[in-house]
């Protein structure tokens, strides 16, 4: 039996992509992980958790005619990355998005998202899900 706590299959996200709020265009992070129902991101910043975040994804033109997705998020969960540890990785959530944008955002997730095959022991993998 499965210990995954995620209803929607996730995938890494094999595309260099910025995350920037919306308001500042300040970057928040990297795309690194993704699922229809939300993201993770590398990020220099502690996002803070449960407030919700007016974001922004630029757009290549490789998949969608528009320039970029405006969306709100928050970030479920934050830590720090073992690996970097002036880092952190960040879940989150999407909230609210145009269902433009949100067919957008799916096909980003379907054209970029590579599949990782899980092992037996899915214990192992707790840090991409936080």
């Amino acid at each position: 039996m499965s210990n995954e706590k995620r209803e929607k299959s996730r995938r890494n996200f094999s595309y260099y992509m910025r995350v920037l709020d919306d308001a500042t265009g300040k970057v928040v992070g990297h795309l690194s992980d993704i699922s229809t129902g939300g993201f993770k991101l590398d990020s220099k910043y502690d996002i803070p958790l449960n407030v919700n975040l007016l974001l922004r994804i630029d757009q290549t033109g490789e998949i969608s005619y528009k320039g970029f997705l405006v969306f709100t998020a928050r970030a479920r969960w934050s830590k720090r990355d073992l690996a970097n540890p002036v880092m952190y990785i960040v879940g989150f959530q999407i909230l609210e998005m145009s269902p433009e944008d949100y067919g957008i955002f799916v096909k980003m997730f379907n054209t970029y998202g590579t599949q990782v095959s899980v092992p037996e022991d899915i214990d192992s993998l707790d840090y991409l899900f936080g």
